[in-house]
């Protein structure tokens, strides 16, 4: 520990966001990142506490508090605050093979659990671990290490997000030859197509080319189970890892539903993307929200990615709908540190849309009731309801109903509907014949990953569900260490 006093000597700083009418101009990242000696100042407000829950990865009421990767935190820290980045970041691979994209979208968990919070701010980690590898790519540090032994055994991996992306890591690592496939024309998953903004995806192709340099094979426009037979890859390969995402969106079930003009968040955000990677938006293959009235449903991050895209589209007005109350502005008593802390987070897409419209466009606990289409079949309103907190006997929980007579009609010309997803697709579980659980997500013996197929295995939110990059990345980890086992009866990652 560099500097005991650290804490109390140094506040927390942060990197500074360009304004939101500026930053609505562009999609490319708007942070200007803290200086090296900054960066180095807040290494030393690290206390290396006895209990770095920093780095602890464990659920206190279902929620993560800590890194899920167990990063070795207070020692890249250290090392950044006695200058010694290259040790920071040889501490920081050993942990986490991709801190480009954790270090740009993680919500960072690990910041909840510092130990800071209990009297102040927490240690600035998230930025910290972006500088990290950000210098090691600048100065050098980063190059292509092919592994110098092949085991001779294959191993195709069907996904390119994180988790597929954190096998194909590990196992080409360790030696195998690793095939990856991918369904769409880019490499990257959701990190490439579901993100906009936070993660330019110059760094996810900076990376690919990497890993493609030290031996994986990437097959991208090639849909596993319509494209290519399960059959034939299990013939082909020695094992198969099934990384292929949560990606069946859950849809709203309301009158009206079939009218043009309403889509899934997955599928706009797609669309924007790819059309500004391949054209700057001159193709025009984009849902255009220029001049509309728009209306996100769901107010987590693909909601709020929804509306800072829609912003920059050039829409008319938005409204964001989220069925639960407000969060509370601060933690309560009953959320005491080192839980996850339950409060309002106002996100980069709410604070341009509160500088171009003069308010937050979200609407608590409201939902839609009604979509309702023009004489062309396209939605042009929407009537909405209000919800209340009640105890529904038959469920023996407090569910979410409707307040009698507070319908209401909205204009609304594209409405975006991000309620979350409900686990894998059938058509490619069903080409494996896999068992799945109640949720449709891929089942496997609890803390395992090899599936009721001989051979296959599965990793990601195929297996557990929605969740964050960090864990789809410590899936990949954990899963390729029993590939590794499995192939050569024995692991050393």
């Amino acid at each position: 520990m560099g500097k005991p006093t650290g804490f109390l000597e140094y506040e927390r700083k942060e990197s500074v966001g360009e304004a939101p009418l500026k930053r609505i101009k562009h999609f490319n990242e708007f942070h200007t990142p803290l200086s090296k000696k900054e960066q180095e100042r807040q290494g030393a407000r690290c206390m290396n506490c006895g209990v770095p829950f920093c780095q602890s990865g464990i659920l206190i009421k279902g929620m993560v508090t800590g890194c899920p990767l167990n990063n070795l935190i207070p020692e890249w820290n250290d090392a950044t605050y006695t200058g010694n980045w290259d040790e920071a970041y040889n501490r920081l691979r050993k942990t986490n093979p991709f801190p480009e994209f954790t270090g740009r979208v993680c919500p960072h968990p690990c910041e909840v659990g510092c130990t800071c919070n209990l009297g102040g701010d927490p240690v600035n980690i998230k930025e910290k671990e972006l500088s990290i590898i950000e210098r090691a790519y600048e100065s050098g540090l980063i190059k292509p290490e092919p592994p110098e032994v092949r085991t001779g055994k294959t191993v195709a991996i069907v996904g390119s997000g994180p988790s597929g992306l954190c096998v194909a890591e590990y196992l080409n690592r360790r030696g195998h030859s690793v095939t990856v496939y991918e369904r769409s024309d880019r490499v990257g998953g959701l990190l490439m197509y579901g993100i906009p903004n936070k993660l330019e995806k110059t760094y996810i192709e900076r990376k690919v080319k990497l890993m493609e340099k030290e031996g994986v094979v990437f097959k991208t426009g090639v849909n596993v189970g319509v494209d290519v037979k399960a059959q034939d890859l299990k013939k082909q390969y020695d094992a198969v890892v099934l990384c292929c995402g949560a990606s069946n969106p859950r849809d709203i079930k309301a009158p009206g539903r079939k009218s043009k003009g309403i889509y899934f968040a997955v599928d706009y955000l797609k669309a924007a993307t790819k059309s500004l990677l391949d054209s700057n938006f001159a193709d025009k293959k984009y849902i255009d929200a220029k001049d509309k009235n728009v209306m996100v449903i769901g107010g987590g991050d693909t909601g709020n990615d929804c509306v800072g895209t829609s912003i920059r589209l050039g829409c008319k007005s938005l409204i964001q709908l989220e069925m639960m109350p407000k969060l509370p502005d601060e933690r309560q008593p009953n959320n005491p540190w080192p839980e996850w802390p339950r409060v309002c987070k106002t996100d980069y897409g709410q604070e341009e849309a509160i500088a171009v419209f003069g308010k937050d466009p979200r609407v608590y606990q409201t939902t839609v009731k009604e979509f309702i289409a023009n004489e062309k079949g396209e939605v042009c309103k929407a009537k909405l309801v209000k919800l209340e907190s009640k105890f529904d006997k038959k469920a023996g929980r407090n569910i979410m109903a409707e307040v009698a007579g507070s319908e209401y009609e909205v204009p609304v010309d594209l409405v975006l509907i991000a309620a979350g997803f409900l686990g894998s697709q059938p058509y490619v579980t069903k080409a494996f014949g896999l068992d799945l659980t109640e949720r449709t997500n891929v089942k496997t013996v609890e803390g395992h990953f090899k599936t009721n197929v001989d051979k296959v295995f599965t990793a990601g939110d195929m297996h557990r569900g929605q969740s964050l990059v960090v864990w789809a990345i410590r899936e990949g980890r954990d899963c390729a260490r029993e590939v590794d086992k499995a192939l050569m009866g024995y692991s050393n990652l």
